[in-house]
């Protein structure tokens, strides 16, 4: 009797055990899909279609004035939705929507806040998922993303030198799908209209004072009018320098203006001593700041900086002379500008020191990132990389008159080289060195190569080695082809061209506990003072004392536990 009682219980545990052990691989903690077909291994496993219709649940951010999706379509219904269908089995739900921004930004705050995470979704920001790593919500995608992950996606990982799996790691396993985005994303150039500076034989600027000259020039005689604005700046939403938190694609900073003082605003230093200093605290960001607030007395900079709705409506209308931007401002982000003039002869220059250095903060891999539940199964986990491996492989081919923020989970993933390799390739095409056949490779660490090289004679019909691309060498007929290779052939080739002489960067671009504690007041008080000091509304002495408030209200602490988590 006693034997059978024991028997009986221990086969009870056994039972328990494996209870409780389904229900944790059903949450996120692991298990193997079932619907996948049998016998799939490599890029057959990565790109496979679902034996049976796999739904997979979403949050989506969307453009409220994008007018590109056809009659009768919508976020769940659109030609990208019945791609996943027709080719994946991937029955695309979405939950809500919100428009991009602050109101997606507030949805996705409220889904952690509350614990309702669709399957699926992606975040803007890397602070969103660790708040919901530390809450337990995540799916822990370790194993599934070596299993299912396509090589080409493995490969553009790899090409950041581990710092983009790092991005998504947590207590040691991954636990988001990373967004990556190209190097050149986090520097940040001069954009200026060329035919504004050849109307009054000037030459390109190359320093500080270059650009001073230029936008004086361009106050007093007016190019575009009573509306001239010699250089923009940030409008309401936007930044005076970019962050670790966000150390990439600003445009209309002054991140190139604090540079070329050696002074690297938002971003935490190694001092090569075990100690880490914060870049806005640096002496250095002084004169950069005295050489801003002088430009914007002046009326060099735009008298709205800070308060405008949005700083590319006057970009777009050419009533700018000078901004900054990374390289895809322009083309991508100007791009209602050549619409307006076809003259417009917008080019990217690098910012140097007085003594002929080219200083550059670099960003982090990505600071976007596509989120799984914890709650998801295992055959939806799956599918939702099938989708990122999807998205990169045939991004070229699905780019076509439905905007790209349609793509269901949409995550951008980019060789971290990918706009300096195209640059170069493109050229030999140009050149006639290199036809486009040589780039038919599907599956290629450069995914874009092929599709460009096959239209970029047609973008840039009037091509000349011997001197730089201006705007009057493109064809504009095809919108989307004349911006990627305007974004490439001329806002990139700063980058791709000339070596920057110090790179910087930040010590993390990502949130600690400390510092998801006190960073929200610090970087407050950092923007009032910093906007309010180039503005006028305060002196430069006011940066002496905010250096003193930011290391009594917490920031010293936030720079002795950042050496101590990175420094050992």
């Amino acid at each position: 009797m006693k034997k059978n009682l024991l028997t009986a219980l221990v086969l009870l545990a056994v039972v328990c055990a494996l209870f409780v052990g389904c229900k944790g691989q059903g949450e996120g903690g692991g298990g193997k899909p079932t619907l996948s077909p049998a016998g799939l291994s490599g890029d057959a496993l990565a790109f496979s279609k679902f034996t049976k219709p796999v739904d997979v649940h979403i949050g989506m951010s969307v453009d409220p004035i994008d007018t590109t999706m056809p009659a009768g379509d919508s976020a769940g219904n659109n030609q990208f939705t019945r791609y996943l269908k027709d080719n994946y089995n991937i029955n695309v739900i979405v939950d809500w929507t919100a428009a991009d921004g602050e109101n997606f930004n507030q949805k996705v705050s409220l889904s952690i806040a509350s614990d309702t995470l669709p399957d699926g979704l992606n975040v803007r920001s890397h602070i969103y998922m660790l708040k919901a790593a530390q809450s337990g919500m995540l799916y822990d995608i370790t194993d599934l993303f070596q299993q299912y992950a396509s090589s080409q996606v493995k490969k553009i990982v790899d090409s950041t030198k581990g710092r983009a799996m790092t991005q998504v790691t947590y207590d040691g396993r991954m636990i988001a799908l990373p967004n990556i985005t190209v190097t050149t994303d986090g520097v940040i150039v001069l954009n200026t209209q060329k035919n504004w500076l050849d109307k009054y034989n000037l030459p390109i600027p190359k320093t500080i004072d270059d650009i001073e000259n230029a936008a004086r020039v361009f106050k007093e005689r007016k190019p575009a009018g009573a509306q001239t604005i010699p250089i923009i700046g940030p409008d309401k939403n936007g930044h005076l320098y970019c962050t670790f938190i966000e150390s990439s694609n600003l445009s209309n900073g002054f991140d190139p203006v604090f540079a070329a003082y050696d002074a690297y605003p938002g971003f935490f230093l190694d001092n090569g001593d075990k100690t880490v200093s914060y870049g806005s605290l640096d002496p250095k960001m002084k004169p950069a700041l005295q050489r801003l607030a002088k430009w914007y007395k002046e009326g060099l900079i735009d008298p709205e900086m800070g308060s405008r709705d949005n700083s590319g409506e006057p970009v777009n209308a050419n009533q700018v002379g000078i901004r900054f931007g990374p390289w895809w401002a322009l083309g991508y982000g100007n791009g209602d500008s050549f619409k307006n003039d076809p003259n417009a002869n917008w080019q990217a220059y690098p910012v140097f020191t007085n003594d002929g250095k080219w200083n550059s903060h670099m960003k982090a891999p990505g600071t976007e990132a596509c989120l799984i539940s914890k709650k998801a199964s295992p055959d939806v986990a799956a599918a939702i990389i099938i989708m990122y491996n999807a998205w990169v492989r045939d991004e070229a081919a699905l780019n076509t008159s439905l905007a790209v923020g349609w793509f269901p989970l949409r995550t951008t993933a980019a060789a971290a080289d990918e706009t300096e390799y195209e640059y170069k390739e493109l050229t030999k095409v140009l050149k006639g060195e290199t036809q486009p056949e040589a780039y038919n490779d599907p599956m290629s660490l450069y995914k874009l190569m092929y599709k460009d090289a096959q239209v970029i004679k047609k973008v840039i019909p009037r091509y000349s080695p011997d001197r730089d691309l201006n705007v009057s060498d493109f064809d504009m007929s095809n919108a989307g082809d004349f911006n990627r290779a305007y974004a490439i052939m001329i806002g990139d080739r700063p980058f791709a061209t000339t070596k920057i002489d110090k790179e910087v960067y930040s010590v993390t671009y990502a949130m600690t506990d400390l510092l998801e504690q006190r960073w929200p007041n610090l970087k407050k008080m950092e923007d009032e003072v910093m906007l309010k000091i180039v503005t006028g509304q305060l002196d430069i002495s006011a940066f002496d004392k905010f250096v003193t408030d930011w290391k009594a209200q917490g920031g010293q602490g936030i720079l002795d536990d950042l050496a101590k988590l990175y420094l050992k």
